[in-house]
C-alpha cells in the first residue's frame, strides 16, 4: 500500500542510519512531495520521521523523492493548454451545463478544445483540483477564451446575450492566427 505525504515546507530529509558506517544518505532532496511505499519483501531496516522530526525504526519501507510534483507539471500543462488554444472547455459528458456551452459554441460555428475530465481517468479530478486552484472554479464547464478564464456556463451565457461573446471568440481567434 503506498502513503503519500504533502511536506510543503520540506526541502530535504536527513536518513542517516545510526551505528551503520556503511550505509548512508545524507540529505535525500524532495520538493513538495515525498512517496513512502511500504516494502514487505525487504528484509532491511528502516527508519521513518516523527513529527517533531524524531526517529523511529519501522517497517521496511523504500522511499522516492520527485523533483518536481506531479501537482505543478499538471499546472503547468494546463497553462499550457490555455494559453496555446482559443478556446478552451474543461468538461464532463454527463454535466447539462457543459453540454449547453458545446452547443452555443457549435451554434456560433466555434470549435473548442474540449478537455472531458471524466474520460482522463485518474487525472481528470487531479485536472480539476489544478482548475480549482488557478481559477477559484470548482465546477465544470471551466471556459477560457484568448487564455484567460471567462467562468462557466451562466457566465458565458451572459456574455452571449449581452453581445461580448463573439467579439472575445473574434480576438482570441485572430490572436491564435498570429501566432
Amino acid at each position: 500500500m503506498a502513503v503519500t505525504s504533502h511536506l510543503a515546507k520540506l526541502s530535504s530529509v536527513p536518513l542517516n542510519r545510526h551505528g551503520s558506517s556503511s550505509f548512508s544518505f545524507s540529505l535525500l532532496p524532495c520538493s513538495e512531495f515525498l512517496h513512502i511505499q511500504s516494502n514487505t519483501a525487504s528484509m532491511s531496516t528502516s527508519w521513518s520521521l516523527g513529527i517533531n522530526g524524531s526517529r523511529k525504526q519501522s517497517k521496511p519501507m523504500s522511499v522516492r523523492c520527485m523533483a518536481s510534483s506531479f501537482g505543478s507539471r499538471l499546472e503547468e500543462s494546463v497553462k499550457k493548454t490555455v494559453a496555446h488554444n482559443p478556446v478552451v472547455v474543461y468538461s464532463k459528458s454527463w454535466c447539462s451545463y457543459s453540454s449547453e456551452v458545446k452547443s452555443l459554441f457549435k451554434k456560433l460555428g466555434v470549435k473548442p478544445l474540449v478537455i472531458e475530465l471524466d474520460e482522463l481517468g485518474a487525472q481528470g479530478p487531479q485536472v480539476q483540483k489544478v482548475l480549482e486552484r488557478l481559477t477559484g472554479q470548482h465546477t465544470v464547464p471551466n471556459v477560457f477564451i484568448g487564455g484567460k478564464q471567462v467562468g462557466g456556463c451562466t457566465d458565458t451565457v451572459k456574455l452571449y446575450h449581452k453581445g461580448e461573446l463573439e467579439s472575445l471568440l473574434s480576438k482570441a481567434t485572430a490572436k491564435s492566427k498570429e501566432n
